[in-house]
């Protein structure tokens, strides 16, 4: 869209071993070991930049914050990818990327969940705007692809193991897959407890982005489980959801409130419960489910790719950036 774009990444151990590219052709990409060693680059790109945006999870962030607010003249915004978990954090005091009192000073709190945790953002935290920017999917990475075999299931779930989303995991992947032991199932996420596994669960810690077109083509079914935190806020439509709808994989999911303003149940994707609701999706019939998950992919491609949410963004910033020139020019 014209705009350059600088990225400051501290490069930590998981990452590093995990890391989709270290350069890339869309923006400045600058990895760093110790905050130290790029303080002074990072001043002078912020001082001259039109918007400086601080995410959520950046290793000492709240310090980082402070220091740039000193230099940077423009918009300041702050990009919250897990919300609910950040204001839990807040709360008990314990937040190293955030503090209470650094929100009021943003011009923009923007979030990963919307609901009412915007209106929490606004009411209780002094945040000056908050608003939506959901996860979003590259139909140029995420289409469907020939499989290899090992991908091939009845049913995948992709997810880092949560413990407040172990309960459902138990319910909705783990039961479902030892009730049917003639079906392969596929576990693709790490950190999850020694335990014995059903033989009929393929494993594996880590599937790279370059492979979850792979995975979801190759899944009959995938699931999408929500961390109980985000599931009570409402409105936090995971990135794999959409991932897996442009791969044109049908989705069971479990509940959580604004689910249907991203997919339409029954329509567009398959709510799940309960065990027996899982199982019960087994049975429908493969053209039944290849109508479920055509309507899916059109409402993603239409509603939710990275092309949508860059210029949601853009309008954002334009929006506040006049609102904050406006404001300007009526005090002088």
């Amino acid at each position: 869209m014209g705009h350059e774009v600088v990225f400051y990444e501290c490069d930590v151990p998981y990452y590093a071993s995990h890391r989709d590219f270290d350069s890339t052709d869309f923006c400045r990409l600058v990895l760093y070991s110790d905050w130290d060693d790029v303080q002074a680059r990072a001043y002078d790109d912020a001082a001259e930049s039109d918007v400086v945006i601080h995410a959520s999870y950046c290793s000492n962030g709240a310090d980082i914050i402070n220091e740039i607010f000193e230099v940077a003249a423009g918009l300041r915004v702050f990009y919250d990818l897990d919300t609910p978990i950040t204001l839990e954090k807040l709360s008990s005091g314990k937040c190293d990327y955030l503090r209470a009192d650094q929100i009021p000073a943003f011009d923009l709190y923007l979030s990963w969940c919307g609901g009412k945790t915007l209106d929490q953002l606004e009411q209780r935290w002094s945040a000056r705007k908050a608003l939506p920017l959901y996860g979003c999917v590259d139909p140029d990475v995420h289409a469907r692809v020939d499989v290899p075999e090992p991908f091939r299931c009845l049913m995948s779930y992709m997810g880092t193991y949560a413990a407040d989303r172990h309960q459902k995991f138990e319910e909705l992947f783990l039961k479902p897959v030892r009730r049917r032991p003639e079906d392969i199932f596929v576990l693709a996420g790490s950190l999850y407890p020694d335990t014995s596994w059903p033989s009929n669960l393929r494993r594996y810690p880590h599937v790279s982005p370059h492979d979850h077109p792979a995975l979801y083509s190759g899944s009959r079914l995938t699931l999408n489980l929500t961390r109980e935190t985000m599931a009570q806020c409402g409105f936090c439509p995971s990135g794999r959801l959409f991932e897996a709808a442009a791969c044109g994989t049908p989705i069971i999911s479990d509940w959580f409130t604004g689910l249907d303003q991203f997919f339409t149940p029954d329509e567009e994707i398959f709510i799940a419960r309960n065990t027996n609701d899982v199982v019960r999706a087994f049975d429908i019939s493969d053209a039944e489910l290849a109508r479920i998950a055509t309507r899916a992919c059109e409402r993603t491609l239409a509603e939710h790719t990275g092309e949508h949410r860059a210029k949601q963004l853009v309008s954002y910033l334009e929006d506040a950036i006049s609102g904050r020139s406006k404001a300007v020019a009526e005090v002088a």
